[in-house]
């Protein structure tokens, strides 16, 4: 399954709810996978000097991947496809 970058810009963002965000995120991935939608969380990785922060996402298609995000409330810049390269 493709995996897909979602870009944020998160300024004055706490850790709190950064851990909130990606719970939200997680739980409700679960949830529509279970009603068909293919979508799972895999990782964020924040850049607290900047409020930069990147999450990646498996998913059929980017389209879930949006309304996920927009479902959460969780703000994003853009969403583009990308390669995972962690090692396995």
């Amino acid at each position: 399954m493709p995996v897909y970058m979602v870009e944020r810009e998160l300024p004055g963002i706490k850790m709190d709810q950064l851990a909130a965000a990606q719970k939200a995120a997680i739980e409700l991935g679960k949830k529509m996978t279970a009603q068909g939608k293919n979508v799972r969380y895999i990782r964020s990785a924040f850049v607290p000097a900047e409020a930069h922060c990147m999450c990646f996402f498996e998913a059929s298609n980017p389209e879930v991947v949006k309304e996920l995000n927009e479902t959460a409330k969780i703000p994003y810049t853009w969403i583009v496809e990308a390669m995972d390269l962690t090692p396995k």
